[in-house]
């Protein structure tokens, strides 16, 4: 993905100028969504370890907090089920449309998805400290501006899943675990989280 914002290493959608949208659509092949996204963060693992077990798309459920489940197909297909706002769950089939390894991997939902989406994740090494991830994910929230206000209230809103799934992506990554919420799992369905 190249991007054509100011020369530092913040994922693209946080440019603030031009069309972040725009650019990331531009670098994914058959790209859904309006809304854009970023996160990046840094893990102190080698860049192959931490690209294979994400690759592993199986393994995303374990630290992607809304993620119900992830039926992989084939190599290029998965079928997602997450949780949204209000107790409810949305699903879609994405294709992997780029996959470079130990660099990065590219998807778009298909057609009929609940919620529109795709986006990449790079990998990318740093000498002595890791490697940095770094997501950007567009999609199109259901329920349109109305919807994306009830998921930030109920803080199921994609940027704030992100920050916290990558962090927790490190978490395991480096410690092997991750670390449990303070409440228990009915206290969190209790208040719809």
């Amino acid at each position: 993905m190249t991007d054509t914002h100011d020369s530092d290493d913040a994922p693209v959608a946080t440019a603030k100028s031009g069309d972040p949208a725009g650019e990331a659509s531009s670098a994914i092949a058959d790209a859904k969504g309006d809304t854009i996204i970023g996160r990046a963060v840094t893990i102190n693992r080698p860049v192959e370890e931490v690209y294979s077990y994400f690759r592993d798309f199986s393994n995303l459920p374990s630290f992607m907090e809304n993620v119900v489940s992830i039926d992989v197909k084939d190599a290029r297909l998965s079928h997602w089920m997450v949780k949204a706002p209000g107790g409810k769950t949305v699903e879609w089939d994405a294709r992997v449309t780029a996959d470079e390894p130990n660099r990065l991997i590219a998807w778009t939902s298909e057609e009929g998805a609940d919620v529109p989406n795709s986006g990449t994740v790079t990998f990318d090494p740093v000498e002595g400290r890791g490697t940095v991830v770094t997501a950007t994910i567009l999609y199109d929230p259901p329920g349109g501006v109305v919807g994306k206000l009830i998921a930030k209230m109920f803080q199921k809103e994609p940027a704030i899943q992100a920050r916290r799934d990558l962090n927790r992506f490190k978490q395991l990554m480096e410690a092997g675990e991750v670390a449990t919420p303070a409440m228990n799992p009915r206290q969190h369905e209790e208040m719809g989280l």
